[in-house]
C-alpha cells in the first residue's frame, strides 16, 4: 500500500493506493490564501500541516487495514513557494505562493546580478519563481531575511514536519532559480545572487529515490505497522506526468485545466527562455521537460460563464459538437496575464470584432479558440526548443468537452488522446513515486499511461481556417500590451 500526498494551492489532497495500483480511497481537505495586498498570495504553512493531517486521520478512519500496509508516501506540491525558516526550524512568515507577482521588479535584479542566469535555469525569471521572492523580503523585510537559515518549498516544507529531514527533489527544484538544471545540482552563483549560502538550500535527490523516514509520533497515529519511506517526490506539473505515464523521451500531454500546459519530455536539458518556455528536470532521474503554459485555460470559460450568468455546461450545449468554421471573433484570453510567449503578468485579455448581431454562442467559441490559440504559441515554443510534438494526451476538465477537443486539435494542427482515467492528477503521480522508492522497480514498468480511449484528429478544412486567422490573433498582442500600459 502506497499513499499520495498532493499539496495544492486550494487543497490538500490523500490518496489510498495498492499493489494493483488501484486507488482505494481519497480524501481532500482545503486551503484558503491571504492576499494583504494586491497581486500578493499567501498561506500558513501550518493551515497546509493541519489538512494533510486531517486528510490522513480520514483514510485512516475509512481504511484502517490498508494504512496499516503503507510501506511508502509521496509528496507532489505547488511549485516555487518561499518558506522561510530560522535556526531552529521554525516558520518566519507567512508563505509567498508561486501566483503572488508582488517580486516583478526583482526579476531584473536577479538576472543583472547572474547573467547567465537563463542558460544555467532553463528558465527567463518570473516574479512567480522562488529566487525574485528572497529579493523581495531582503529588501522590504530585511529583518526577517536576516533571520532566514533554510527555504524549503512548500512539499519540502511537510516533508520536514513528516520526518525531520530538510530534502527536496529536482523536479520542484527546478522552480527556484537556484538550481543548474543540466548538471542537477544547486548553482551557488545563482545563490549568491540572492544573497544566499549553499547551506540554506535543503539536499538534493531524485524523485524516486528514498527521502526520509516517517516520523515515529505519526507511525503510531495512524497505526501504521512499520515506517513508511517518504519518496522524493515530484511538482505538482512532474507529478500528474508521472501519474499519466509520461516518462519516455517524446512522450507530450496538453492540459485543460484553470490553466493550460502543453508538456514535453525529454532526455536532455533543452532550455527556450526566449519564448517563455520552461526547462524543468523530471521527477524521474536521466528526464527533463519542457513546458509552454498559458494562465487561463478552462478558468476562462469559467470567467465567461460567470459573466453571461450560465453555467459552463449550458454555454457548451449551445455549440455544435463538430465546429465547421471559426467563430468571426477573437478573445484573447489573458485574464492573469500570460506566461507562454509573452512572460507578461501585466497584459489583459478582450474580445475583438463585436458587432449587433453576434451571438453569446459564438463568444463562447471565441473563448475556446482564444484558449487554444495561446495553446499553439505554446506548442510552437516547444517546437523552437527542439520539441515537436505531432501527437498528445489531453488532460484536465476542458478535455470533457468533444467540442474543445474539436477546436483545440485543428488549431494545434496534432493529433489528440482523451484519456479513459486521466484525472487522477498530482496524489496519485506521488503514490507511484513511493512505490518506486520502496520496490527500486523499473520507471517504464510501474509508470503505465492510461487507455486512449478516443483520438481527435485535426479537420483539414477547419485547420486551414484557422492557419488564416492565427497571425491576427498573435498580431493584436503588441496592441494590447500597450493598452495594458495606459494608467
Amino acid at each position: 500500500m502506497y499513499i499520495g500526498i498532493d499539496a495544492g494551492t486550494s487543497g490538500i489532497k490523500a490518496v489510498l493506493v495498492d499493489e494493483d495500483q488501484t486507488v482505494l480511497a481519497t480524501r481532500t481537505e482545503a486551503l484558503t490564501s491571504q492576499s494583504p495586498h494586491a497581486g500578493w498570495s499567501e498561506q500558513d504553512p501550518e493551515a497546509w500541516w493541519c489538512a494533510l493531517l486531517a486528510a490522513i486521520d480520514a483514510l485512516r478512519d475509512s481504511h484502517p487495514r490498508a494504512v496499516a500496509a503503507v510501506r511508502g508516501i509521496g509528496l507532489s506540491g505547488q511549485q516555487h513557494g518561499a518558506v522561510l525558516l530560522d535556526g531552529g526550524g521554525r516558520v518566519l512568515r507567512p508563505c509567498i505562493l508561486w501566483n503572488d507577482v508582488r517580486a516583478s521588479a526583482e526579476c531584473a535584479v536577479f538576472e543583472q546580478r547572474f547573467p547567465d542566469s537563463r542558460t544555467v535555469t532553463g528558465n527567463i525569471a518570473m516574479p512567480g519563481f522562488t529566487a525574485p521572492k528572497l529579493l523581495w523580503v531582503a529588501r522590504h523585510e530585511p529583518e526577517i531575511f536576516r533571520a532566514t537559515r533554510h527555504v524549503l518549498l512548500p512539499k519540502a516544507w511537510l516533508r520536514y514536519r513528516l520526518t525531520g529531514e530538510m530534502i527536496e527533489e529536482m523536479s520542484d527544484a527546478s522552480g527556484t532559480l537556484w538550481l543548474d538544471v543540466g548538471r542537477r545540482q544547486w548553482s551557488e552563483a545563482a545563490l549568491a545572487a540572492t544573497g544566499l549560502p549553499l547551506a540554506a538550500m535543503p539536499a538534493l535527490c531524485e524523485g524516486t529515490d528514498r527521502a526520509g523516514v516517517l516520523r515515529r509520533e505519526l507511525v503510531e497515529r495512524w497505526g501504521m505497522d512499520a515506517p513508511p519511506v517518504l519518496a522524493g517526490g515530484a511538482g505538482d506539473n512532474a507529478a500528474g506526468a508521472v501519474g499519466l505515464g509520461a516518462v519516455r523521451p517524446g512522450d507530450a500531454f496538453v492540459s485543460l485545466g484553470t490553466s493550460g500546459v502543453v508538456w514535453a519530455t525529454t532526455d536532455r536539458f533543452r532550455p527556450g527562455p526566449r519564448a517563455a518556455i520552461h526547462a524543468f528536470c523530471h521527477a524521474v532521474p536521466g528526464m527533463w521537460h519542457q513546458m509552454g503554459v498559458t494562465l487561463s485555460a478552462a478558468s476562462s470559460l469559467a470567467w465567461w460563464a460567470s459573466v453571461v450568468g450560465r453555467s459552463e455546461a449550458e454555454l457548451l450545449a449551445e455549440l455544435p459538437e463538430v465546429i465547421a468554421r471559426p467563430s468571426g471573433l477573437l478573445f484573447l484570453p489573458y485574464l492573469s496575464g500570460e506566461r507562454t510567449p509573452h512572460n507578461d503578468a501585466g497584459i489583459r485579455g478582450a474580445f475583438i470584432g463585436l458587432e449587433r448581431s453576434t451571438s453569446r454562442a459564438q463568444m463562447t467559441q471565441a473563448v475556446l479558440e482564444g484558449v487554444a490559440f495561446s495553446l499553439r504559441d505554446a506548442l510552437d515554443g516547444l517546437a523552437g526548443a527542439g520539441s515537436v510534438l505531432e501527437q498528445a494526451d489531453v488532460i484536465g476538465g476542458g478535455s470533457r468537452s468533444a467540442t474543445w477537443l474539436g477546436i483545440l486539435a485543428s488549431v494545434m494542427g496534432i493529433r489528440l488522446h482523451r484519456l479513459a482515467h486521466g484525472e487522477q492528477g498530482g496524489a496519485f503521480g506521488a503514490a507511484r513515486l513511493a512505490r518506486l522508492a520502496v520496490t527500486g522497480e523499473d520507471v517504464a514498468a510501474v509508470c503505465l499511461p492510461p487507455e486512449r480511449v478516443e483520438t481527435i484528429a485535426p479537420d483539414d478544412a477547419l485547420q486551414a481556417a484557422y492557419g488564416t486567422v492565427l497571425p491576427r490573433y498573435r498580431a493584436l498582442y503588441p496592441a494590447l500590451a500597450d493598452f495594458a500600459s495606459v494608467p
